[in-house]
């Protein structure tokens, strides 16, 4: 390599040689992980020092975890999609590796999601689940989740099962604006969007701080673990294509030696 290309600054190209893209992860991932544990920190000391809803009481506090588990759910998953282009029009060398390493954790926070939720929804409804549009369309996505882990891990060839994860995943994307939008386009139980809106939240600041701070926590969290879970995919990738050149060697071995013997 010449002086001049080793000088050089690193590219975001560069990240798809899977050995810089782990030197990358071994540098981020400690720095990461104390940043998230300090925001999370921050965000939960907020959360308990934020004042009861007046009709919710007390358990309005599990909005401060259960809304960033469901955004979660749903960011995660379009990573997932922007990722499955990424197999399939621009043959990214670390695309399907994004993929099969967000499926899990995805599939994760969309639980807690629902756990939560109904932890919620019991003293709020009456009830720990309803079907109604939002509820059902979140279970679909655990459920979509659950079946993208399963297909990776079906296929023994890795291009075929990267391919096929991408087409379901891009497929299953039309799920996540339904999920956004079924509080508008359906009467369900849950409340109208008060974060995310054209006109501003409608949530108070001393409610709006403490819940933003635990959802920037959880994201450096779920940015942490998805490094992490990528860079371990990366080595059990390497991992098995030696065991099987190593097999090939000694299949190759065994056979000149049986042909030597004749």
């Amino acid at each position: 390599m010449s002086e001049t290309a080793a000088a050089r600054p690193a590219r975001w190209s560069d990240l798809a040689n899977p050995t810089r893209f782990i030197a990358l992860a071994d540098r981020l991932v400690p720095w990461l992980a104390a940043l998230s544990a300090l925001v999370l920190a921050l965000g939960l000391w907020l959360a308990f020092s934020a004042p009861e809803d007046y009709q919710q009481g007390i358990t309005v506090r599990i909005m401060y975890i259960h809304v960033p588990f469901a955004w979660l759910a749903m960011i995660c998953y379009s990573i997932m999609a922007v990722s499955s282009l990424g197999t399939l029009v621009w043959r990214h060398p670390l695309a399907d590796v994004s993929v099969k390493a967000a499926a899990p954790i995805g599939a994760v926070f969309t639980l807690l999601s629902l756990i939560t939720g109904s932890i919620w929804g019991k003293p709020m409804w009456g009830t720990w689940w309803v079907w109604d549009a939002r509820l059902t369309s979140v279970f679909v996505l655990f459920l979509m989740y659950l079946g993208l882990i399963a297909l990776t891990r079906a296929l023994d060839d890795p291009g075929k099962a990267a391919k096929a994860a991408a087409v379901v995943t891009l497929v299953g994307f039309v799920n996540i604006p339904i999920i956004k939008f079924s509080v508008d386009w359906w009467n369900t139980l849950h409340q109208p969007a008060s974060v995310i809106r054209l006109d501003g939240p409608t949530i108070h600041p001393t409610m709006l701080w403490p819940l933003l701070t635990c959802a920037i926590g959880f994201t450096l969290m779920f940015v942490t673990l998805h490094l992490m879970a990528m860079r371990t995919e990366i080595w059990r990738r390497r991992v098995a294509a030696m065991r099987r050149m190593a097999a090939r060697a000694a299949d190759a071995k065994e056979t000149g030696g049986r042909e030597a013997g004749r």
